[in-house]
C-alpha cells in the first residue's frame, strides 16, 4: 500500500507519526522524518481479506503535534463484498491528464467501481461502426457527441485506480427505427393485447429518438442484445454491464397479446447474460420494482433507485434491510437516491446538511449511496450537473467514505438489527424512529459486538432525504448526552466514532454496568455517531459472579451454527437445581430445555427447534449454582 504526503513548510526537524488502526484496535505504527516533499512510504495490511482500516497521519517537531489527518484503507478481493459505486456520464474529447484527474479524484473518495452512464451509441447498438473497425465519435441519444478515446482512457485510467468499468444500457431498449438495424417490431411490449399500442418512453423532441421497449424474456431479443454487447465488449475494456430498467410500466403484452411481468423476466435475463458474457453485472431495481427477482439473480450486489413514495430517511433504511432480507444478507446495497433534485434544472449549490444526513442513514444501516462522479449526481439524467458541492462539503465527503471504509466490517459485514436502541437520561430525545426534534436510534448484533447509530435530527426541518426546499440545516452540535442500553452480558469495552469527530478515530468511552443497565455519556454528536458495546466471547461470558470461569461453565454449544440440532454441553462443580432456556434475539421464551437438580459433574442436552421454528440466532441461558446465570448465542440455520 503506497501512500504520500505533501506539506505546506516542510521541515528537516519534523516528523510523520503514523497510526494503523482497525476499528479500536492499534496495529501498527510508523515514525517518518521529514526529508522531502512529498514524503512517500508504503504500508504492507495484514493478509486477511475484506478489512477496513484507518491510518492516522500526525505531523510533529520536536515539542509538539502540528497537524493530523487520516485515510482509510480497504483490503478486499471483490469489489462487491463493499461496493462504493460511482458514475461517469460525458464523454467529449478530453486530455488524457483531465481523465486522470477525474478518476484519482474518485478515488480519494475510495469509489470501487464507475457506471458509465450513456456512453452508447444506440441503446440497442451500444457499439457504433464494428468490433473490426469502430467509430471514432457517435452521437448518442441526446444528439451529444461521444469519443470513443475518452471512453477507453476512463476505463484504463479506472483500471489503474483498481475501479471496476460497467457498460450502462437498458435490458430492452430500442430507437423508434431499430428495424433497421435488425430489431423487429413483433419483438416489442404492448400497453394492449392487440399489438396496437407499443410500449415507449417519451423522449425530448430534440433528442435522437423515444425508448421503445422489447420483450425480455424475447429469446430473438436476447441473442440479438447479447451479440451487440459482446461486439461493444470486444472494442471497449469494460468489466461488466449496468442493467437499468424503467419500472412498473402498468399491463404489458407481447406481439401474440400474452401478459409479460416484467419482474418474471429479470432472473432469466440476467443469468443468460452471465451465461453469454461472463462478465459482472448489477441491475438497477427502480423502486424496488423487480427486487426479489433481481436478487435470486447472479448479480456482484443490489442496486436501488430511489422514488417516491419512499421518501422518508425511514425508508432508506427499509429498503437496505429488505435487500438483506431478500438476498438472504448475501449482497450488498447501493442506493441512487437524487438530494435536491427539485432544484436540478437550475445551477446551484448542493445543501450539505440534507447530502450529509442522506449518506449517515445510508451508511449507517449498511448501504452505499451512488453519487460521485464528474459532479455530484442530483437528478436521474446523470449529465445534468446544474448542482455542484461547495469546498467545504468535498472535504466533509471524504472524511465521510473514509469512515464507510474503515469501519465497513461493522457496517456492512452482517450482523442483525433489532429494536434495541440506545435511551435518554438527559433533555434530549432519543427515539427508535425517525422524528423531527430528536436523535434518531437504531441497533444490530454483530458476533460480540452490539452496534448502536445514533443520527441528529433534533433541529431538522424535513425527514425527506431530497430536501426538496433545499432548507435542511445543519445540525446543532449535542454535547455530553448521558445515555444508557440494557445488556444481559456484561460489557467489555465501550467505545465511539463519528465521521464529524477527529477523522473518525475511535475513542474508549467510561462507562458503568449495573445488573442489565450500562450507561455512559456520549461526548459530542453532530450529524451521525456510532456506538459500539464489546462482549467477551460467547464460550468466556460468565456474568454477575466473582467466581473463577472453571467452577461453573456453558460450554461453545456444537455445532454452531447448526441444523437441525445442536448440543448444550455445561459443567456443575457442586449439587444444584439447573435451568436451561432458549430465548429468541429479542428475549421471547422459546423453549426449556432442562429444568432439574443436577449433580456435580459435565453434562450435555441436544436441542432439536421445531419445525415451525424460524433460522436465525437465540440465546441459551443456564441457571445454577446459587442463581449465578450464563449465557450463550447459537445460530439456527434453516
Amino acid at each position: 500500500m503506497n501512500f504520500d504526503v505533501r506539506l505546506d513548510e516542510p521541515e528537516q526537524r519534523h516528523t510523520l507519526y503514523i497510526s494503523y488502526f482497525h476499528l479500536d484496535h492499534q496495529i501498527e505504527k510508523q515514525l517518518i522524518a521529514v526529508t522531502s516533499d512529498p514524503i512517500f512510504w508504503t504500508w504492507q495490511p495484514p493478509p486477511t481479506d475484506y478489512r477496513g482500516y484507518l491510518a492516522e497521519i500526525i505531523l510533529r517537531d520536536d515539542t509538539s503535534a502540528l497537524d493530523t489527518t487520516w485515510i482509510a484503507v480497504d483490503v478486499s478481493s471483490d469489489w462487491g463484498k463493499f461496493p462504493r459505486y460511482g458514475f461517469l456520464s460525458t464523454y467529449p474529447y478530453l486530455s488524457d491528464s483531465a481523465i486522470i484527474k477525474t478518476i484519482a479524484e474518485l478515488s480519494r473518495y475510495h469509489i470501487n467501481g464507475l457506471q458509465f452512464y450513456d456512453w452508447h451509441y444506440k441503446h440497442h447498438l451500444p457499439l457504433s461502426g464494428s468490433p473490426e473497425h469502430p467509430a471514432e465519435t457517435w452521437n448518442d441519444i441526446a444528439n451529444r457527441t461521444n469519443y470513443l478515446s475518452t471512453v477507453a482512457g476512463y476505463i484504463q485510467a479506472a483500471h489503474e485506480h483498481n475501479m471496476q468499468a460497467m457498460s450502462y444500457n437498458l435490458l430492452f431498449g430500442a430507437y423508434r427505427d431499430a428495424a433497421m438495424d435488425g430489431v423487429r417490431n413483433d419483438w416489442r411490449l404492448y400497453k394492449d393485447p392487440f399489438h396496437s399500442q407499443p410500449d415507449f418512453h417519451d423522449l425530448p423532441s430534440s433528442w435522437a429518438s423515444d425508448i421503445y421497449l422489447i420483450d425480455p424474456s424475447n429469446p430473438q431479443w436476447i441473442n440479438y442484445i447479447m451479440s451487440k454487447t459482446e461486439d461493444a465488449f470486444a472494442v471497449l475494456n469494460f468489466d461488466g454491464w449496468h442493467i437499468d430498467q424503467l419500472g412498473d410500466r402498468g399491463p404489458l403484452y407481447n406481439y401474440a397479446g400474452q401478459p409479460v411481468s416484467l419482474p418474471d423476466t429479470y432472473s432469466p435475463f440476467i443469468r443468460e447474460a452471465k451465461k453469454s458474457l461472463q462478465t459482472h453485472l448489477v441491475m438497477n431495481a427502480v423502486n424496488q420494482y423487480g427486487q426479489a427477482q433481481i436478487a435470486t439473480a447472479p448479480v456482484d450486489f443490489l442496486y436501488t433507485e430511489v422514488w417516491s413514495p419512499n421518501n422518508s430517511y425511514s425508508s432508506l433504511v427499509s429498503i437496505i434491510r429488505q435487500n438483506q432480507s431478500w438476498s438472504n444478507s448475501t449482497l450488498a446495497t447501493v442506493l441512487a437516491a437524487y438530494v435536491n433534485r427539485s432544484r436540478s434544472s437550475q445551477p446551484g449549490v448542493l445543501n450539505a446538511p440534507a447530502v450529509l444526513l442522506a449518506d449517515a442513514v445510508i451508511f449507517a444501516a449498511g448501504g452505499a449511496h451512488l453519487e460521485l462522479g464528474e459532479h455530484m449526481l442530483a437528478n436521474e439524467y446523470f449529465p445534468n450537473d446544474n448542482l455542484h458541492m461547495s469546498d467545504e462539503l468535498k472535504k466533509q465527503l471524504i472524511t465521510y467514505y473514509d469512515f464507510l471504509v474503515a469501519y465497513q466490517n461493522l457496517l456492512r459485514d452482517g450482523g442483525d438489527f433489532n429494536q434495541d436502541y440506545l435511551q435518554s437520561e438527559g433533555k434530549i430525545s432519543i427515539r427508535n424512529n425517525a422524528r423531527k426534534g430528536s436523535v434518531w436510534s437504531f441497533a444490530k448484533e454483530l458476533q460480540n459486538r452490539r452496534i448502536f447509530h445514533l443520527i441528529n435530527f433534533v433541529n431538522a426541518t424535513t425527514l425527506e432525504w431530497s430536501d426538496e426546499k433545499s432548507d435542511q440545516p445543519e445540525p446543532d452540535v449535542l454535547e455530553n448526552m448521558p445515555v444508557f442500553f440494557t445488556s444481559s452480558r456484561d460489557v467489555k469495552s465501550l467505545w465511539y466514532a463519528s465521521p464529524d469527530v477527529a477523522g473518525g478515530t475511535a475513542h474508549r468511552l467510561a462507562y458503568n454496568q449495573h445488573g442489565d443497565t450500562v450507561r455512559c455519556v456520549i461526548p459530542t454528536l453532530k450529524y451521525w455517531d456510532m456506538l459500539i458495546a464489546d462482549y467477551e466471547p460467547a464460550a468466556k461470558i460468565d456474568v454477575s459472579t466473582s467466581r473463577a470461569p472453571q467452577q461453573f461453565l456453558l460450554y461453545p454449544s456444537y455445532p454452531n451454527p447448526f441444523n437441525p440440532a445442536t448440543t448444550v454441553h455445561f459443567r456443575f462443580t457442586q449439587k444444584s437445581t439447573a435451568k436451561c432456556d432458549i430465548y429468541n434475539i429479542m428475549g421471547r421464551f422459546i423453549h426449556t430445555l432442562v429444568d432439574q437438580e443436577l449433580a456435580a459433574g459435565d453434562f450435555s442436552f441436544l436441542w432439536e427447534p421445531a419445525k415451525s421454528l424460524p433460522g436465525g440466532v437465540y440465546m441459551v441461558v443456564l441457571q445454577g449454582e446459587d442463581g449465578v446465570a450464563l449465557r450463550q448465542k447459537i445460530a439456527y440455520i434453516k
